[in-house]
């Protein structure tokens, strides 16, 4: 196993004496952040995928979410799904939904400019793209080739501490392998933003937030403890 090394002390934060933070400034998803999942083209659900949180499409419209069996709510701003423990929103719906999912489509593109344009990176290309099998620790990562994630990788540090993954190209992990988490790590502090597609294998498990460029895909059996928010779709296989 090849471990990575400490992040440069620049992006060290301290109260006194005491560590607070380790990584980059954290990235704003703005309102983005509501949604488990947010996509402008469409959102792909095959049963019986299972969703935590509120999703939506925008510019689409509600057809372009599939598998869900989406029910209208009375008040026509959001619909339910049995598959989905949240809301659903769509383009189409009532007001205030059409104006609230443009402010949080709005919010991806800022969020995403700003985690693709930082610089400069204290681990520039790492592995040459290939990461399986690394421990990751706190700090800004950019790769300007693919990145593939062929065997279990750690992604370790603090509760507080930040992570940027800067992918300039596709992002692919196979299948059954997995993305474990120490010292405290958690989610929503890591970012993963990637300009090309991006798929999980069957049975792997994703942790982290997720901005894509363009589409992404979990495979049948595939978890991601994330949230994913793509410039255009979405698509859940069944678990």
């Amino acid at each position: 196993m090849i471990s990575t090394s400490s992040p440069s002390p620049s992006w060290w934060a301290t109260i006194g004496s005491v560590v607070a933070q380790a990584g980059p400034p954290a990235v704003n998803l703005g309102t983005a952040g509501n949604y488990a999942i947010l996509a402008e083209t469409g959102i792909t659900c095959v049963p019986t995928c299972v969703i935590t949180g509120n999703i939506g499409v925008s510019p689409a419209a509600s057809t372009s979410i599939t598998g869900c069996s989406l029910i209208l709510d009375s008040s026509g701003k959001f619909s339910t799904s049995s598959q989905v423990t949240g809301e659903v929103f769509a383009a189409e719906y009532a007001a205030p939904t059409p104006a609230t999912l443009t402010v949080a489509i709005n919010d991806m593109h800022t969020a995403y400019t700003d985690a693709i344009g930082r610089t400069p990176p204290n681990f520039p290309n790492l592995g040459s793209g290939v990461i399986g099998g690394l421990i990751l620790t706190p700090g800004l990562y950019h790769w300007s080739s693919a990145v593939t994630i062929g065997s279990d990788v750690t992604i370790a540090g603090g509760a507080n501490d930040t992570w940027i993954f800067q992918v300039t190209g596709t992002l692919t992990m196979a299948n059954a392998v997995h993305m474990t988490l120490t010292g405290g790590a958690v989610p929503k502090n890591i970012v993963w933003v990637v300009t090309g597609a991006v798929t999980a294998g069957t049975t792997s498990l994703f942790q982290g937030v997720i901005l894509g460029k363009t589409g992404i895909t979990l495979q049948t059996g595939a978890t991601a403890n994330s949230r994913l928010l793509a410039q255009t779709a979405v698509a859940l296989q069944a678990v």
